[in-house]
Order: C-alpha cells, then structure tokens, then sequence
C-alpha cells in the first residue's frame, strides 16, 4: 500500500462521490479506515490493492528495507467495515472466469470447467484448489481460524466466545461462472474488476447482503491482459484483494445492489513465470503452477481474515497475515510447501499466525 495514501485506505467499487453512494443506500467506508498504516511492500501498491502480492524482486527488495520488529510484530484488529471484519460462515469462493479471450468452455473428467484460452490450465487449477480447501482435514486453514470479529478495535487475540473466521469444511468451491460475452479490458481498471465480480453476484442469485456476508469472487482474468497493470513497469505485483466500498479504486468506486461485495483481482500469474512464484516450491512441470497456488491461496486467506479492509486483521505497516509470509522461503513450519487436500498437492505459502507470532502453515482448528 502505498505511503503517501494513508488518508484513502478504504474499498471501494465505483467511482461515485459519497454523496451519490449514500444515495443508493451504500455509504462510503468509514473515516476510520483513514488511519491504517501503509504495508511494508508499499512500492508494489495503491491503497486499493490491499493484501498485495509482490513479486518475488519486490519482496526481496522490501524484506532488505524492513526493520525487523516491523515483519514480526503480531496483527490487530481493525474494527469493522460495515459491520464486517472477517468471514465468519463457511467462506463460499466464487471463480469468475472473465473474457472472451479464454475461448471455448468444456468439462474435464472431474468436472472441473475447461477454457481452450487457458495454456497453463489455470482455471482448473484454482477450482481444484478450492474445492480441495477443508477437506483430507487439512490444517493450513486452520491458522486462519484464529482470527475473528466484534472485539475492541487493536486487539490482537480473541476471545473464544468470539465469531471467528470459519472453516471450509467439504470445500469452498461454490460456484463458476465463465463470462465470455465480451473481451476482458487489456489493462482494467480496479472499478471494472469490482463492476465484473459484482455482476458475478448477480450471476449466481447472491443478491441480499447476508448471501455476500461470507463470498468473495475471484476475477480470473485471460493471458495476456494486464488488470491494474499487471506484469507492467506500473504494476509489479501478482494479485490483491478489495470490496465495493473501497473510494481509492482506479475507476473509482463500484455500487452494488447486493450489499458489500469481497472479490479478488488474480491476474494469469504464469504469464510473469518465476516472479509469481513458478517453479517456488517443485521443480520442473511440477511446479509449473505452483504460483498459481500460493498466490492465490495468498489472496484467499487475507479475503477471510480482512474481508472489508482494512477493518480486519492487519500488522502496525498495514500488512495482512498472508503478507508478512509472502515468499519467504520453503519448508519448515513457516516457508512454503506442498500441502494435500482431496484434490491434490498443492504448493502453498504460510500464513501468519498471533499465537505462534511467526508464518504457520498449520494450526489447529479454533475454537
């Protein structure tokens, strides 16, 4: 996040003044999202790109400038957006397979959509992910769980009687949508990738505030394209994480009819190959997606820990839990490693963890 824009911190989907926001019935983000300090990746990102993903240079090169109380310093709670601080259903995750550049969809033999635009077979892969999550009784979400909503803003642990983050127990796979009715922009703006998830919402009935309080869309956009800048000089980043109340979006805000929207802008990683990630964890064709994963699963975790941001959980920088652990390294309990749902091995990057106070790939279910 960059740090000249403490004062813009909020989410936002279209580019309306908040008085025309008020006037549909969606208020703009509270002024207190004004005070959130800035992530320590902060030359990768505008204020909107929250939960950022660098690239691998950008992280090395942010990790050298960061004091180091700074990175293990534990996360707070940030009060509340709207009523919201963290996924507290089971998270439901949405896949937007957006662009008539993806060409023509089929089904594989696990039922999984198929694109004939999609040369790495991204777009199976974020569904196995997915729907892999909470099953084989993984642990990895597990550390997300710790987190949770309706205490004091600051905290920095949570009481048991608290609504936590919940688990995606069968999977989190809840729906796919492949909108080829148009090509997806070359470099779209934060107000169309929010405007598209939106239309997602609609899409699959989502259509009250209560079917969006545990949702987030995943925009998958074709090779390619370049949604915010990506792999450009502008826009050395790998994916980040938003809602429709968010007033710094390029474009502006988004309005929704169906009460705050979480979605994800994921860009096709492996078109900027080992600075996403290939090859991180597995080496050869292995690992040829094993960006993919991380990344995405990177966007995932801070979508249910900060679904509103930033009013859940971010560090004393602004960073969120998947930040503090983005590309640091493999195995132990800390670094990035393969990780076993039902659906497969997946390489996966920790996340970090206040009761540990370090990156854990593990944890127990809370409470």
């Amino acid at each position: 996040m960059s740090p000249t824009s403490r004062k813009a911190r909020v989410r936002a989907l279209t580019g309306l003044s908040a008085l025309a926001l008020a006037a549909t019935g969606f208020a703009a983000a509270p002024a207190a999202q004004a005070d959130q300090p800035s992530s320590e990746f902060a030359g990768n990102s505008h204020p909107y790109r929250h939960g950022v993903v660098p690239t691998k240079e950008g992280a090395a090169h942010a990790n050298a400038a960061s004091a180091a109380a700074t990175r293990t310093s534990n996360l707070k709670y940030g009060g509340g957006v709207d009523g919201i601080g963290v996924t507290t259903g089971a998270p439901k995750v949405y896949v937007v397979i957006w662009g008539s550049q993806w060409g023509t969809a089929g089904t594989d033999a696990n039922g999984y959509t198929t694109m004939s635009g999609d040369p790495s077979g991204e777009a199976v892969r974020a569904q196995q992910l997915y729907k892999g999550l909470g099953t084989n009784n993984e642990l990895w979400s597990g550390v997300l769980t710790q987190y949770c909503e309706g205490i004091a803003k600051g905290s920095t642990s949570c009481p048991s009687t608290a609504a936590h983050v919940g688990y995606p127990t069968g999977g989190a796979l809840a729906g796919v949508w492949v909108d080829t009715s148009a090509a997806a922009p070359s470099q779209a703006t934060g107000n169309q990738i929010a405007t598209e998830a939106i239309a997602a919402a609609g899409h699959f009935g989502n259509t009250t505030a209560a079917s969006n309080r545990n949702a987030q869309y995943i925009v998958l956009s074709p090779t390619g394209t370049h949604p915010d800048g990506f792999n450009t000089s502008t826009g050395q980043f790998c994916a980040w994480h938003d809602w429709n109340g968010d007033t710094t979006l390029s474009g502006g805000a988004a309005t929704s009819p169906y009460g705050d929207v979480a979605f994800s802008n994921n860009p096709y990683v492996t078109d900027m190959g080992a600075s996403c990630g290939q090859n991180y964890v597995n080496t050869g064709n292995a690992g040829l997606l094993d960006g993919v994963t991380i990344v995405y699963g990177h966007e995932y975790a801070e979508t249910v820990t900060d679904q509103n941001p930033a009013g859940g959980w971010t560090d004393s920088t602004g960073a969120e839990n998947g930040d503090k652990c983005a590309w640091k390294g493999t195995g132990g309990t800390g670094g990035a490693q393969n990780v076993n749902f039902s659906t497969g091995s997946f390489a996966m990057q920790a996340t970090w963890s206040n009761v540990n106070s370090s990156c854990q790939i593990s944890h127990a279910i809370v409470p």
